[in-house]
């Protein structure tokens, strides 16, 4: 191992552990129902991913998309502002997708027939399931979300392993939501609460891992974060 990439795995390490901490901790705090502190840690999660972002000098719309998610958490906690925080979200997923396009994402790495099927199904089924018991204002957006989430799915998974297991997690935890919200789970249970945050938590820290491995700034050549191939992307 030379030098330089040495230097890099020491660098990434300290901001994988704070957020390992940071998530451990919030999830225990939300299991125990001590609010506002489940709130705060929870709105914690993205800055700690942005910084490593920026530290690595990582790409911009990477930290966009993990500022707008940082939006929604911030939002989704307030009375009366769920649609707006579906709105950062899917601003956060407009984001996530342009950058695995970017990457190469349909273009150059076509995604597979039998997985694009299998998500939309999925897509389908959610919507459907969910559909009945939404809000009257749920309703017109939940279906265009259900989109971008399915994109960000799909584009992730053409680039790279951890960012398409990222796409995949972040599809079923909003799921979780969805189907909260249209009373087909309770989400008032610890059970539904802490599974939503551990599969959001492992979703936007792969999606972090995998797109800083295949952009052009230092970490794609790193060994603790290299391509499938241990090519650098280009």
């Amino acid at each position: 191992m030379d030098e330089r990439h040495s230097g890099e795995g020491w660098r990434t390490t300290p901001y994988l552990v704070a957020f390992v901490a940071v998530l451990a901790v919030h999830l225990v705090l939300l299991a125990a129902d001590l609010a506002p502190w489940d709130s705060v840690t929870k709105c914690l999660l993205a800055p700690v991913l942005a910084a490593w972002v920026l530290a690595e000098r990582g790409p911009r719309l990477l930290v966009a998309a993990l500022v707008l998610c940082l939006g929604g958490d911030l939002l989704l906690e307030v009375d009366g502002l769920f649609v707006a925080g579906m709105a950062s979200f899917a601003a956060a997923h407009v984001c996530f997708v342009a950058l695995f396009v970017r990457a190469g994402a349909v273009r150059d790495r076509r995604p597979r027939a039998l997985l694009v099927s299998a998500y939309v199904l999925a897509g389908v089924v959610l919507v459907a399931w969910a559909w009945g018991g939404l809000a009257a204002d749920l309703r017109p957006v939940v279906p265009v979300y259900a989109v971008l989430l399915l994109a960000t799915a799909v584009t992730s998974s053409c680039v790279d392993r951890l960012a398409g297991a990222g796409g995949a997690l972040f599809l079923v935890s909003d799921g979780l939501i969805a189907l909260g919200e249209a009373g087909r789970v309770d989400p008032g249970t610890a059970t539904v609460s802490v599974a939503v945050m551990v599969l959001y938590g492992a979703a936007i820290a792969l999606l972090t891992a995998g797109a800083l491995r295949v952009s052009s700034g230092p970490l794609a050549s790193s060994p603790v974060l290299r391509r499938p191939s241990g090519e650098p992307s280009t």
